[in-house]
């Protein structure tokens, strides 16, 4: 009778052993467990550049530490320095053992690429670029649909018939911005003429602002901002010259009302926020999520967020309702916006 109970114990603890052996550590991570339960769970969030230098990763870390809050989750942000210390940092994340690591922007992807591979076990997430890995999640906007409505809204405004982009760079990334105001401003006036500057850095006000003054010199009423830091520099001389202009991501309009008269959005903020969220409840996924005009993840100010700043004159609530119009066209699929990446 012993020698059956025998037999019996380790037939199940053959066959746990076995069921055991099919579960892997990666998903059960990207469920959200990590295998300590009761824990406070630990995330870190590792950017390429200072907070303070681009409002892209201030609002990156204002959305990880709220969901902190919310969740009950202890959170780190690192910020790198230079470009030399961006995968140290990451390394760093990895040897402190957070639950998940998130990160951000193609100033990333090089180190990611290396150190995921390496770390199978340990979830990462990369928010605005794409690293196809099995322990990645990536998170993109469709920049261009937001883009769009700020085009067609610079088509409906001008008075000259002539607009601008100062943009940052020569970069993949950068024509979603500019393919997709081209598209919109055409849309609504087919004559208008744009002009295209690259500032050659994300951190460049001064030439920035040369480039806005040299478009504006050639009679664009509305230059819209598309240089990070350097929108500060098309600000200035929007100031000093008179003509209207837009920022990025977040809402600029408060910064000079009288000038800076629309913001294209991009919710960094509420995606890091979701990040946090999907892992803590147990709906993280290794996959791609897209964000656009439908999920509320880009967006323009007065179209389709509110602004505390009151709406400029230049534009006018009449182009505002035209520009609701486009948005919903563009949600319903009437509209289709060309995503120069994948042209």
């Amino acid at each position: 009778m012993r020698k059956s109970w025998s037999m019996i114990l380790t037939l199940v603890l053959t066959f746990g052993l076995l069921a055991g052996c099919g579960d892997k550590p990666a998903e059960q991570t990207a469920a959200g467990d990590t295998g300590n339960a009761g824990e406070k769970k630990r995330i870190a969030l590792v950017l390429p550049e200072e907070i303070g230098v681009n409002p892209f990763f201030a609002l990156m870390d204002e959305g990880l530490k709220k969901a902190g809050e919310d969740f009950g989750v202890e959170v780190k942000t690192i910020e790198s320095t230079d470009p030399a210390s961006i995968e140290s940092n990451l390394r760093t994340a990895v040897a402190e053992q957070y639950d998940l690591i998130i990160t951000s922007t193609f100033q990333m992807e090089d180190a990611l690429k290396k150190i995921a591979p390496e770390n199978g076990d340990v979830p990462f997430a990369i928010v605005d670029t794409v690293v196809d890995l099995p322990n990645v999640r990536s998170a993109v906007f469709r920049e261009h649909e937001a883009a769009y409505l700020l085009g067609a809204a610079a088509g409906l405004a001008t008075q000259t018939g002539k607009v601008g982009n100062v943009v940052a760079a020569d970069i993949p990334i950068m024509h979603k911005y500019i393919k997709g105001f081209e598209e919109g401003a055409k849309s609504v006036r087919p004559d208008v003429e744009i002009f295209v500057n690259y500032v050659g850095s994300f951190t460049d006000p001064a030439k920035a602002k040369e480039f806005a003054l040299l478009q504006h010199s050639k009679g664009a009423d509305f230059i819209a901002a598309m240089s990070a830091v350097g929108d500060l520099g098309v600000f200035e001389a929007a100031k000093e010259k008179g003509f209207y202009t837009s920022g990025q991501d977040t809402d600029n309009t408060g910064t000079d009302p009288e000038h800076v008269v629309l913001s294209q959005l991009k919710g960094v903020d509420a995606v890091t926020y979701e990040t946090v969220k999907d892992f803590v409840e147990g709906s993280f996924t290794y996959d791609v999520k897209d964000y656009g005009l439908k999920e509320k993840g880009v967006g323009l100010t007065y179209v389709t967020h509110e602004s505390e700043t009151p709406l400029n004159d230049f534009i006018g609530q009449d182009v505002i309702d035209q520009l609701k119009t486009i948005s919903e066209d563009i949600i319903s699929g009437k509209i289709t916006v060309t995503n120069a990446l994948q042209q």
